[in-house]
């Protein structure tokens, strides 16, 4: 009698299960989708993104996904047919491939559901405001393999069953920038190296206990970021196992000496109880018990000592001194009197590598035109009587007031030597505070010109600088317009690649850093063989702040502000950066961001590739020309530069990359077809060229 009870219930949860079975394998990803899904996302209003997702409109127009059959082939949304969903919506073999909704304002939370979509391989759900937990049952997914869900305001733990994804062949896994807290857990499963496994970002969350040693057998992980967490105990001789591209173990709590490593002490930085290497603090030794006689010993030693170094102090001050008064009577020709019948008057001129014979005669003397006017003031063509040729740059009113202030800034600028920057080879300021920066001249082919058109510039022809100076009025010459050169990707990649350079010794090549302050296509001077030269480079530490906040409100309007600047006075190398993806997307889009569209709209280039993103429309976003000679865009770089600017101009200051990462991302992704841009011409380096 027992017996039978024991096999009726036995029946009975057969039958359940089998029932539930039956059901889930009848439910049909477009039904999961419209039915547990959608609402679960969307949260308790309506979102304009999902709203797409309707019996009405064809599912090709569906935001955010991906379709494809169950064998293998993708849903083409050019084909006969598609245009109904009759058809497809009853067809059983549709299946769902890729679901990506970034930030697209999603304010629910994630559906366990997601875990009964069979064939789905990419999860992307990041930046938005996505809550609750994380759902073990996603960790049960059969072919996900790229799940992203950093930037949002998930909780709770790290699920173990997210582990059995490496089973499915689990490539990234992002979850940073969240709220996600306790221990990392162990894997149970079986293949406990994880080996498919490239990207596990988990920086941002408050994810705590000692180093998680176990991911040193993921043999095939590239990048492992634990930044910013809760992390502690010692660091484990075994992280030289890694064999990972980039690592971040900073802002956490571990303690103790770091062992000799591989890794530079800059992935450890602010670890409070960590010693090491610079940036770390340096470790103390332990007391050990000493004599009183040898304690006196040591401190009459050590005031011997202090006496003797600061005899050597003064007398270097002093030498010092000297040296630096013979270096400005060499350097500078301090206060000199012009003699050009114009009547007396004082300049002073520092002059830097490669203008070392320029004298202040020759600059007051120079002929010359105006270029340009920027936010810094204007940029003049002039020649020299010797028939060399100079660009200048009379600073606006609003720069510094006091010689003094300005001078460090000035040194520090006339320093730096790079290809891909302009140089700075002399500052002059006068006697009524009129100051001149003095630079190599080059043909004044913007990058702006090139992707938009060339603009008018109007000519003027002044008797010398030095007039102008007075203000008189210039006498207008003409109009000038030239042809637009072929721009294809491969002169486009160039140009931005050595963009990407210059920044990058910018922000990492000095021993001290400079940002940059203002990065923009008309900032930005190309040669005849498309080689980038930034200029502009750290003059907004010259201006007074009510121009800088002018600056800034310029940079907004023209599109190239970074969400989090208010000021330019907290501009730094990650808004360089967000600058930088603007730039680049300019440089792929052939549009130019901010205000000055058509009818004046505002033209939002991150917002455009979003858009085109979530409509599969990702080609149509790239220039014309752009796309001229290119037979697989994903070969030849097109793709991932796209990638990449839209990273760059992430609305979250430290997901950005820095530009020796961008440098390195663009340089591994050529143009195969670029033979054309080089000539032995090219490869000289002219930095150091005097004019």
């Amino acid at each position: 009698m027992e017996s039978l009870k024991l096999y009726s219930l036995c029946m009975i949860f057969i039958s359940l299960t089998s029932s539930t079975i039956s059901s889930k394998l009848l439910a049909s990803d477009v039904e999961l989708l419209l039915t547990k899904i959608k609402p679960s996302l969307q949260g308790p209003s309506e979102n304009l993104v999902l709203s797409s997702w309707n019996i009405s409109v064809p599912i090709c127009h569906w935001k955010g996904l991906k379709w494809g059959f169950s064998n293998g082939s993708p849903l083409l949304c050019s084909s006969p047919g598609t245009s109904s969903n009759a058809s497809l919506v009853t067809d059983p073999s549709l299946q769902l491939v890729s679901l990506q909704l970034p930030d697209a304002g999603l304010a629910g939370e994630i559906p366990r559901e997601i875990s009964q979509l069979s064939s789905l391989k990419s999860l992307y759900l990041n930046v938005n405001l996505l809550k609750g937990s994380i759902p073990f049952e996603l960790g049960y997914s059969v072919a996900l393999s790229d799940v992203d869900l950093s930037e949002n305001l998930l909780n709770g733990g790290f699920p173990l069953s997210m582990w059995n994804l490496c089973n499915g062949g689990l490539v990234e896994l992002k979850l940073s920038g969240n709220n996600l807290s306790g221990v990392l857990p162990n894997p149970t499963f079986p293949n406990s190296s994880c080996n498919s496994l490239e990207v596990l970002d988990l920086r941002r969350n408050r994810i705590q206990g000692g180093f998680p040693d176990f991911v040193t057998e993921f043999h095939g992980l590239k990048q492992l970021d634990l930044g910013s967490n809760l992390f502690s105990g010692s660091v484990p001789t075994s992280l030289d196992e890694l064999n990972v591209e980039r690592l971040n173990l900073s802002y956490n709590n571990f303690s103790g000496v770091l062992p000799k490593s591989k890794f530079g002490a800059e992935v450890f930085q602010g670890n409070p109880g960590l010693c090491g290497a610079a940036p770390l603090p340096k470790c103390n030794r332990g007391r050990s018990g000493l004599s009183s006689g040898i304690i006196a010993a040591l401190v009459i030693g050590f005031m011997t000592g202090v006496v003797v170094l600061v005899s050597l102090l003064i007398g270097y001050v002093q030498g010092k001194r000297r040296k630096s008064n013979n270096e400005d009577e060499m350097i500078e020709e301090g206060e000199l009197e012009e003699e050009n019948g114009n009547g007396g008057g004082e300049g002073k001129l520092v002059l830097f590598q490669g203008a070392e014979h320029l004298t202040l005669e020759d600059v007051l003397n120079a002929t010359g035109q105006v270029m340009e006017k920027t936010s810094y003031g204007t940029v003049y063509k002039a020649k020299l009587a010797d028939g060399g040729t100079i660009a200048l740059r009379l600073l606006r009113e609003g720069s510094c007031k006091d010689r003094g202030l300005c001078l460090p800034v000035i040194r520090q600028i006339g320093r730096v030597r790079h290809e891909n920057l302009v140089p700075l080879r002399a500052f002059y300021q006068g006697q009524r505070g009129e100051k001149l920066l003095i630079y190599d001249y080059f043909p004044n082919k913007t990058l702006h010109d090139l992707l938009h058109g060339y603009m008018n510039f109007n000519l003027f022809s002044i008797s010398s600088v030095h007039t102008y100076l007075n203000h008189d009025t210039p006498v207008y010459l003409q109009d000038t317009r030239a042809g637009k050169p072929l721009m294809n990707w491969a002169r486009r990649h160039k140009i931005a690649l050595g963009i990407a350079r210059g920044l990058a010794h910018l922000h990492s090549g000095l021993e001290t850093p400079i940002t940059h302050g203002n990065v923009r296509s008309k900032g930005v001077i190309l040669d005849e063989f498309f080689v980038a030269r930034l200029a502009e480079f750290g003059l907004d530490k010259l201006m007074v702040p009510v121009v800088t906040d002018e600056m800034v409100a310029i940079a907004k309007a023209d599109g190239y502000k970074a969400p989090e600047l208010q000021k330019m006075k907290t501009c730094n190398s990650r808004t360089d950066v967000y600058a930088f993806g603007i730039l680049l997307l300019e440089i792929l889009i052939g549009k130019k961001p901010g205000k000055g569209g058509r009818n004046g709209e505002y033209v939002d280039l991150p917002a455009l590739v979003k858009v085109a993103v979530l409509e599969e429309t990702t080609m149509e976003v790239f220039d014309v020309g752009l796309l001229k000679g290119i037979r697989s865009p994903m070969e030849d770089g097109l793709v991932h530069a796209l990638k990449l600017a839209m990273g760059c101009c992430a609305p979250v200051a430290c997901v950005r990359p820095d530009m020796n990462e961008v440098v390195k991302q663009l340089e591994e992704n050529r143009p195969r077809n670029r033979s054309a841009l080089y000539s032995p011409t090219e490869t000289r380096s002219g930095v150091d060229t005097p004019f």
